[in-house]
């Protein structure tokens, strides 16, 4: 029986620790034996195979091209990559299999794998459950015939995606990558709009010398907002590991969170297609149904998680999504999927469309008082019964809840989140409000009924 642990097959990705015990080159040989056996019983024999440039991806990719060509399947292998490039292969070369070698924004020490079912839809708990079924079971399509090319898709994605916006003007502007693979690629798209870039850590390094490469992180935002102030740059433009979130610093060296800055975004869909569908998640700020509302636009809350974001945007034939991690998909004149590259140029576009400093358009957009996001221990065992148990007791009160992932009660000036982690063994919490004060009322009402709760952790932790 192949060995293989269990662990690393998360909700949404493959995620370990390289070495012996989680991922190794033998390990990704039977993921690609597992996924190429997944895509043959779907009828697919072509698929796209990239990787980032951590220190291990070449070979762990390597390994499992290996293992894809061993069920026959003919791969092509675009090489380093971005995510959203991986995923716009799929359309370039028409197929409905792809792997991405990549671990995200993790820390040094961690890689992984996205598998793609369909055009970019990407696969999730039971079907990742299905290839860990076909490891310990040796469960194998054997086949001769297999192949591999080599493309180099740099070119074609740059001139698709800079073929969709038009960009007024130029800017000055740093561009910060964390000595990740987007430092391989967002300097050079930036210029090709004609902005100036100041670039920050933009040398591909896989040992992350700096922090590592995460816009959700406040080292690399803080260091960005730095940068900013020293170059006199109009705003920067941050990019995680794998190019697939984006971050924002406006000219004062200020984060925008980036539930914020995709409301600029929905101006400009709705500004060019009035009454789009907009999907966002559970986490995200209530400004963004507030701000699409008001402009004509309809906009529907969806669970958190890349792979329930694409499928709610499939479910109601949404034009875009956004979430607050930073990930923003776009499916009005594009394919559908999150693109930190693509989802920057817009930005550019709509930045370049206003005479005001970044500063002054977030001035623009309604005004809300937000907390951070808390972590409050709760074992695996029992964190989704808790939130099962709040839901029912929040409704019972007679308070608005939308419960498509975990509790968020929504109240006349504000609103608070309660949901199970889907990948550490915790609840997680958000608060906002039209004022501070309620604010701190709104977050002690949520205190209150987790105490209750044997199993939860009374210290809070902000993430």
């Amino acid at each position: 029986m192949a060995q293989i642990a269990e662990h690393i097959f998360r909700a949404y990705d493959i995620r370990g620790r390289e070495g012996e015990g989680e991922l190794t080159e033998d390990a990704f040989e039977l993921l690609g034996r597992a996924y190429g056996t997944y895509l043959a019983r779907r009828g697919v024999d072509t698929l796209v195979v990239g990787h980032d440039s951590r220190g291990t991806s070449s070979a762990y990719s390597a390994a499992a091209i290996k293992g894809l060509v061993a069920t026959g399947r003919n791969v092509i292998d675009i090489g380093t990559c971005l995510t959203p490039m991986s995923y716009w292969a799929q359309f370039y070369f028409k197929t409905e299999g792809g792997m991405m070698v990549t671990a995200s924004h993790n820390p040094v020490g961690w890689n992984g794998a996205k598998f793609s079912s369909g055009m970019a839809q990407t696969l999730g708990g039971d079907a990742l459950h299905e290839l860990y079924e076909m490891i310990v079971n040796e469960d194998f399509l054997q086949q001769e015939g297999g192949s591999v090319k080599q493309e180099d898709i740099k070119e074609a994605y740059f001139e698709d995606i800079l073929g969709r916006v038009k960009i007024a003007k130029g800017f000055k502007l740093v561009v910060s990558t964390g000595n990740g693979t987007a430092g391989l690629f967002a300097p050079e798209l930036i210029r090709r709009t004609g902005c100036e870039v100041v670039e920050l850590n933009t040398n591909v390094d896989p040992t992350y010398p700096n922090y590592t490469p995460n816009p959700a992180e406040k080292e690399m935002m803080e260091d960005t907002g730095r940068m900013v102030r020293e170059s006199g740059a109009d705003f920067a433009l941050a990019f995680d590991g794998d190019g697939d979130r984006v971050g924002i610093v406006d000219e004062n060296g200020e984060t925008i969170s980036p539930d914020r800055f995709f409301i600029f975004l929905v101006r400009l869909l709705l500004a060019e297609k009035p009454g789009a569908i907009i999907v966002f998640d559970v986490t995200s700020t209530q400004a963004i149904a507030e701000e699409t509302t008001k402009l004509g636009g309809n906009p529907i809350i969806a669970p958190t998680g890349h792979t329930k974001i694409k499928a709610k945007m499939e479910e109601v034939g949404a034009d875009m999504a956004g979430e607050a991690s930073g990930h923003m998909f776009f499916a009005h004149n594009y394919y559908g999927f999150d693109d930190a590259s693509y989802a920057a140029l817009k930005l550019l576009e709509f930045f370049a469309s206003s005479d005001k400093k970044i500063s002054e358009l977030v001035a623009t957009l309604p005004q809300y008082y937000a907390g951070p996001r808390w972590y409050a221990e709760a074992g695996d065992d029992v964190k989704f019964d808790i939130v099962v148990k709040l839901v029912a007791q929040f409704k019972d009160e007679g308070y608005t809840v939308v419960d498509v992932d975990g509790a968020r009660v929504i109240f006349e000036d504000g609103w608070g989140l309660v949901r199970a982690s889907n990948t550490i063994p915790a609840l997680v919490l958000r608060f906002e409000a039209k004022s501070e004060e309620r604010l701190q009322e709104i977050e002690q009402l949520f205190r209150e009924k987790l105490s209750s709760f044997d199993g939860v952790g009374k210290e809070w932790k902000a993430g």
